[in-house]
């Protein structure tokens, strides 16, 4: 009955709109929060005394859908040790050419030694420095940690940093505390 009327009640929503005040967005200057769980730049962590987590198992390139990550391991030894296990992630290279950051090589991540940061600058008008390499993607030293190569510092063997990476006895470090099964 009244259908005429429909086509009236759109245009009334378009010049609603056209008198509305255009929120102004100051980008560069003034940057917007993003949400917790945003999956942005890539991050390598560190082990509390400063070891690298990442034991060049290559799972994470494994589980890429775009092939954008490319890992070459080496051995540890005991005079040259960046990682608690056997090996180590040598070279460490992330194209975001290639890559969609979906987040599936975290997921991949036995160790837990890639994660994702709330960080999303990752533009760049060079092909060459999209890809990122291990020193980029290294998460800074804290304060206690030692720049590898160096011995373990948190156990005297793998279990102790992979179990629970908390100390010497899987507890806090307290043997008093140690039990067979968190070894």
């Amino acid at each position: 009955m009244l259908e005429w009327l429909n086509p009236v009640k759109g245009f009334g929503v378009t010049f609603h709109t056209m008198f509305t005040k255009v929120p102004t967005i100051e980008y560069p200057e003034v940057k917007r929060p993003t949400a917790p769980r945003f999956h942005g730049r890539h991050q390598l962590n560190r082990w509390a005394d400063g070891l690298e987590k990442c034991i060049g198992c290559e799972l994470c390139a494994w589980a890429c859908p775009a092939d954008a990550i490319y890992v070459e391991a080496a051995d540890n030894t005991e005079d040259d040790r960046y990682s608690p296990g056997e090996r180590y992630g040598r070279v460490y290279q992330i194209n975001y050419l290639r890559c969609i950051l979906c987040g599936l090589c975290v997921e991949a991540c036995p160790t837990r030694a890639l994660t994702m940061t709330t960080e999303y600058e990752l533009a760049d008008d060079s092909r060459e420095r999209l890809i990122w390499t291990k020193e980029q993607l290294l998460a800074p030293l804290q304060e206690g940690m030692e720049e590898p190569p160096h011995p373990m510092r948190l156990g005297e063997t793998e279990q102790d940093y992979y179990a629970t990476g908390r100390g010497r006895h899987g507890t806090q470090g307290r043997p008093e505390e140690d039990s067979e099964a968190v070894r």
